[in-house]
């Protein structure tokens, strides 16, 4: 594929699968709620996909899935992405080998380390250290299972809730490279291990995880059905306590997963609501970080912004951050604190051009924060082409994100800067 083909690689790929399905731009566009002009400038990469919404709109009015459009997942750009792919494919195999209710003949540590393992290997994930996350995962999964099926019932339940955290960090490893089925298959694993250990707000965290990856797939109908099941069933708990805000934070998730899927619906009254939800458990929980999904005020703020993009309001919500600024620290992870500046980038760059240097700074600076993360994410390459095809001028910084992502460049240059 060359530089061309590259720069155009999501319209170009919407389009053939348009022809291939017969439809015209007129109907494909009515039937993804958008403009012919406007599918026309997608389809021609004179427009960008800034919107994850507007990814699984199109699909799903062409009758794919959304890696179909994205050609996810791509080349390794670089060695860490490769290793972590390596890891997926391994996390794939000990997954369909292992069930449960069935386990191979394998020895297994004892369940303490394990657990202990099984905790840093997420501390790995969400400090975007998914290299260092995925080396043994497939192992720690197996051995996890073993234990699961074969223990007492103190083990038993003991690697059932570890085997949560493992499969949330086998999801996060498979999202992030694009392996939609690995990611959606450890969330159901984890899914069926939380409800066997009886905790509630852990089926409920991992509906969040299976929720995004039915969606990813084009199962949009379950992964609605999914999401509304388990706020229906988490909200009915007790609220929170003082010494125990485990469901209310979980609650407070759901919430805001709700809210995302009403802003792609276009509900704007039940984002609205969803996010008053959020904020109210988010004044009694405070900052918490329950299973590293970082509950609290500070995160329903990050996800404000990330909701007012994906309803393409999100140069006003980044202004008002440039004056009022999220305090990231609070995070203490820069996979977290990585994707509120790629929010950041994708909010600047929706005012067509003129906060395109915010943009280019924000995204550099979530590059660099979580290269793995933000390099394999299609809206972010698919950014760096859209604001190399804007740019007047040459850039240093940009022609470093395109060299980082390895994409190919597509807009003309004035001179160097």
């Amino acid at each position: 594929m060359d530089a061309d083909d590259d720069a155009q690689m999501i319209g170009a790929r919407a389009r053939k699968v348009r022809t291939r399905r017969g439809l015209s731009l007129d109907v494909a566009a009515g039937l993804a709620g958008i403009s012919k002009p406007y599918l026309s400038a997608l389809e021609r990469g004179k427009r960008g996909f800034n919107r994850r919404g507007l990814l699984g709109d199109l699909a799903r009015a062409l009758g794919c899935s959304i890696a179909d459009l994205t050609g996810q997942p791509y080349l390794p750009p670089d060695r860490a992405s490769a290793e972590v792919g390596a890891a997926v494919s391994e996390i794939s195999i000990a997954l369909h080998d292992t069930t449960l209710t069935d386990v191979p003949d394998i020895p297994a540590r004892p369940i303490e380390e394990l657990t202990s393992s099984a905790a840093l290997t997420h501390a790995y994930a969400d400090d975007a250290s998914y290299e260092l996350a995925g080396r043994g995962l497939a192992a720690l999964l197996a051995e996890l299972h073993v234990h699961a099926v074969t223990g007492d019932a103190d083990r038993r339940r003991a690697a059932l809730i570890a085997l949560v955290e493992a499969c949330t960090v086998a999801y996060i490893l498979a999202k992030r490279t694009g392996r939609i089925e690995v990611a959606g298959m450890s969330a159901q694993r984890g899914a069926c291990a939380a409800e066997m250990a009886g905790r509630p707000d852990l089926v409920a965290l991992m509906a969040m995880s299976r929720t995004s990856a039915l969606t990813s797939l084009g199962a949009h109908r379950r992964g609605r059905l999914v999401c509304v099941e388990a706020l229906r069933d988490i909200s009915e708990l007790p609220g929170p306590t003082k010494d125990d805000t485990t469901a209310a934070e979980a609650c407070g998730m759901l919430h805001l997963t709700t809210a995302l899927i009403a802003v792609r619906d276009g509900r704007t009254g039940d984002v609205a609501t969803h996010l008053a939800e959020a904020r109210s458990l988010a004044a009694h929980t405070g900052e918490r970080n329950h299973m590293r999904y970082h509950f609290g005020p500070t995160n329903v703020a990050a996800w404000e912004l990330g909701l007012a993009v994906e309803a393409g309001n999100g140069p006003a919500v980044a202004e008002r951050l440039t004056s009022e600024p999220i305090d990231l620290s609070i995070f203490g992870s820069k996979g977290r604190a990585a994707y509120v500046h790629f929010d950041l980038a994708r909010g600047w760059a929706q005012a067509d051009g003129p906060r395109d240097g915010e943009a280019l700074r924000a995204l550099d600076t979530a590059d660099r924060l979580a290269p793995v993360r933000i390099r394999n994410d299609p809206i972010a390459r698919d950014l760096v082409l859209t604001l190399d095809r804007r740019a007047r001028r040459r850039v240093w910084e940009l022609d470093s994100l395109r060299n980082r992502f390895g994409v190919g460049a597509q807009g003309l240059h004035s001179g160097d800067s």
